[in-house]
């Protein structure tokens, strides 16, 4: 039987963290991998291309294409460690209040699998919902969690859930949200650079 349940949605790069941990966590690769250095070339072009075509998929594969399983394995633990810094300060404190009032509160992220899992690791989610990357060449993606995709895993979610979602509020720093935004009774907006609600 389905139950209607009062969801709250958070974002997470620019939102609850400063900085993008898909792009940091490149970076953080070409400061230690010869391999990454190698493609900077393909970067560059990829860079480029993202300003064009927010939404596109090839461009996404090729500015990752030097990942790999043993980079993951290798670079993750101190990355997040690193990458934990960045959250804005109010930011736990804010998901266990909206907690406490009864809200059931998901992560929806378009960052990779590998990452936004370990950096809310000891925030209290009842969902985390990101990319879904593929595990041996993790520069593809199974499934883009971004812009109207956001929506789309929600439901799904809710659905193998047994839940009708009805979104109280959003939390968001980015106009690529405004699928999930829109369907929000209440919008959040953030300012990416202070952590600051925007007015």
């Amino acid at each position: 039987m389905l139950q209607k349940k009062n969801i709250v949605v958070f974002d997470f790069d620019g939102t609850l963290s400063a900085r993008d941990s898909g792009f940091e966590f490149g970076k953080y690769c070409l400061l230690h991998s010869r391999r990454a250095r190698l493609y900077i070339p393909i970067i560059l072009i990829a860079s480029i291309a993202c300003f064009f075509n927010r939404g596109g998929l090839w461009w996404r594969k090729m500015i990752r294409s030097f990942i790999t399983p043993k980079m993951i394995r290798e670079y993750t633990p101190e990355f997040i460690k690193q990458h934990k810094k960045n959250r804005f300060g109010w930011a736990r404190a804010q998901v266990a209040k909206e907690r406490a009032r009864g809200n059931l509160v998901v992560l929806i992220s378009a960052s990779a699998d590998y990452l936004i899992p370990r950096l809310v690791s000891d925030m209290k989610f009842d969902a985390i919902l990101t990319s879904k990357m593929d595990a041996k060449e993790p520069w593809k993606y199974q499934f883009l969690c971004w812009g109207p995709n956001k929506v789309i895993a929600l439901d799904k979610w809710a659905m193998e859930n047994k839940i009708i979602p009805n979104i109280t509020r959003a939390y968001s720093d980015s106009k690529s949200d405004l699928p999930i935004m829109n369907i929000a009774k209440e919008q959040i907006w953030i300012d990416r650079k202070t952590g600051l609600r925007k007015k």
